[in-house]
């Protein structure tokens, strides 16, 4: 007989030898069934984030943490099942072998929603008695009988902290904070409360800056001293003085620990100067203007009192034209400027010998955060002929000097100005002279401008825009050129080039000569493909610009947009349906139109 010894270890080698053998192997991919990809697109990331599995697919496991692996998989992927409101799901892991790979199968049915049975949601304090936290409170979610969504839930809690936080309690907490979940039961009992302390006052204003002079900025701030704390008006505050445009960090900071007896907080405005000269260039190229380069320089501060200097040279083969104003800041009443501008303006095109020469005097001023307002008073003078042949040969000169006072007005009111889906924006202008009062004949003049955005879908837009203008005058000739209506071009009628629709000289020549009266409708469908950023756009664009009896013309066409990084850009391609044989009209913009 063998030893006892021997004998054992031969016993032990022969059971090992008969034993399976689970070895080393590497998981090849992890499904998740039984869950929609579609509504359940949220919970079926946030399992596939939870899971270490997906760490490791693809890479070559010893026995035992595949071991692990598995057994861990099931109780994450319940975990990741409750921020939903689910906690009894039923789950199952499958993981066949083929040699030494697996294919990991998770089986999720997620089973009834665990749903509010009670929900105690209370503020005590002064707070009680504010009529935008009490809607905040109604407003809270999950209700009672609704899934309890630990998302929803977070974030309603989160938008009554923050309401107090603005509204100027600033000693808030929490009294109350917890959530008793009865899985058996499936329901969910939500106790919160707050404390909300009393309510703070706006302070002193302290502007810490060393080079404007002292007091430039005091009018900026609207609001009485001692008043009841607000948070939108400090971020009023700061939009002022970013429109400014003076400086490159504004840090705006509230010391609730530094109020006085009477609860008023200080607040310290902590600004730093920005570059003092911006240089822009370019080049630029038009049908009609031919190739060009511009350039341009603008003086964000010339002074410790704030003013702002700005010249802007557009020089191209056929047009050129020169802007310099000097602009004064005016914060009483209206956020605004005092503006004195002189332009000159010199055109020489195929049909056209056109001069201008042009002084403005204007204060604008934010009426509300949707109007802008601006009035002026201008004096023009202009110098322009036709030609009635080759290179404006016997062309008569004509001139014309108007001194008139404007007033434009615009209005936005949209969800996002660099790319707005919903909304309305718009302008309106008017303006008249008199003769004798420095012109050379009575007009009144007025024209709008309303464009509608309509959110189609997930990311999808429809914009309708109409644009109407009319002018009264006894003596139409004696009306410049730059006064007159015109249709046709990228914002007015596409499918006809710049100024192709309206009154013309006679033939053979047929110039546009500018009109009275202006109608323009356009319809435009933009499509996203995937929400963006690439998307395509088709539209219709019908008007004219006429001075007795309209002459409608329309164009329709297609075009390619993009959500760029510097604003969106379009480009467009239309066709005129009024002239069948004439060309397509090719158009490019850079830049949120509103």
């Amino acid at each position: 007989m063998l030893p006892a010894r021997i004998t054992f270890f031969l016993l032990a080698a022969a059971l090992l030898a008969a034993a399976p053998a689970h070895a080393r192997g590497t998981i090849e991919k992890v499904r998740i069934t039984g869950l929609d990809k579609g509504d359940d697109a949220a919970i079926i990331e946030n399992i596939e984030v939870s899971l270490t599995l997906y760490e490791a697919i693809g890479k070559v496991q010893g026995e035992s943490r595949l071991e692990y692996l598995l057994s861990q998989a099931e109780r994450q992927t319940r975990q990741a099942l409750e921020p939903f409101g689910y906690y009894n799901p039923v789950i199952a892991v499958e993981a066949p072998r083929q040699g030494d790979t697996l294919q990991v199968v998770i089986h999720v049915d997620k089973g009834e929603p665990v749903r509010v049975r009670q929900a105690e949601v209370v503020i005590t304090g002064p707070a009680v008695r504010d009529r935008y936290l009490r809607e905040d409170l109604d407003d809270f979610r999950p209700r009672e009988g609704e899934p309890f969504d630990h998302v929803t839930y977070e974030a309603s809690k989160v938008v009554i902290t923050r309401r107090l936080a603005e509204r100027g309690y600033f000693d808030a907490d929490f009294t109350q904070r917890k959530v008793e979940v009865t899985r058996a039961q499936n329901a969910a009992d939500i106790f919160l409360s707050w404390d909300s302390g009393g309510r703070y006052n706006m302070g002193p204003i302290s502007f810490n800056q060393d080079y404007f002079r002292d007091g430039l900025f005091e009018p900026l701030v609207y609001w009485e001293e001692g008043s009841y704390w607000h948070e939108g008006k400090l971020d009023r505050l700061r939009e002022s003085l970013t429109k400014l445009d003076y400086f490159g960090v504004i840090d705006i900071q509230p010391h609730p620990e530094l109020a006085d007896d009477d609860w008023r907080v200080p607040v310290d405005v902590n600004l730093t100067l920005a570059k003092r000269n911006i240089y822009s260039a370019g080049i630029s190229y038009g049908s009609e203007s031919g190739p060009g380069v511009r350039g341009g320089v603008e003086r964000r501060y010339v002074n410790n009192r704030g003013h702002k200097l700005s010249t802007q040279l557009d020089y191209a083969q056929k047009r050129k034209s020169l802007v310099t104003s000097y602009r004064i800041p005016a914060f009483r009443w209206l956020d605004g400027w005092y503006t004195f501008a002189i332009s000159a303006y010199d055109e020489q095109t195929r049909y056209i010998d056109m001069r201008n020469f042009k002084l403005i005097g204007s204060r604008s001023g934010e009426l509300n955060e949707h109007w802008t307002v601006i009035a002026s008073l201008n004096a023009l003078r202009e110098r322009w002929r036709y030609s009635s042949g080759d290179p404006f040969n016997d062309a008569i000169y004509q001139s014309s000097t108007l001194v008139y006072p404007q007033l434009t007005a615009d209005y936005v009111d949209v969800d996002d100005k660099a790319f707005p889906r919903r909304g309305f924006s718009g302008n309106a202008t008017l303006r008249g002279g008199i003769e004798g009062a420095g012109s050379d004949t009575s007009f009144i003049q007025a024209d709008a401008t309303l464009r509608w955005y309509v959110p189609v879908g997930e990311a999808d837009r429809l914009i309708l825009r109409g644009q109407a203008g009319t002018t009264r005058t006894g003596d139409l000739v004696a009306m410049p050129p730059s006064l007159r209506y015109f249709a046709g071009g990228d914002r007015s009628v596409r499918g006809y080039a710049w100024r192709e629709i309206g009154p013309r000289t006679p033939a053979p020549d047929k110039y546009a000569l500018g009109a009275k009266h202006l109608v323009v409708g356009s319809a435009e469908y933009e499509h996203y493909f995937g929400g963006g950023p690439w998307g395509a756009a088709v539209f219709v664009d019908s008007g004219s610009a006429f001075d007795d009896g309209i002459d409608l013309h329309t164009g329709v066409g297609f075009g390619v947009r993009w959500k760029s990084p510097v604003g969106p850009v379009r480009v467009d391609i239309a066709h005129g349906l009024n002239h069948p044989d004439s060309q397509f009209q090719l158009y490019l913009n850079i830049g949120a139109d509103l």
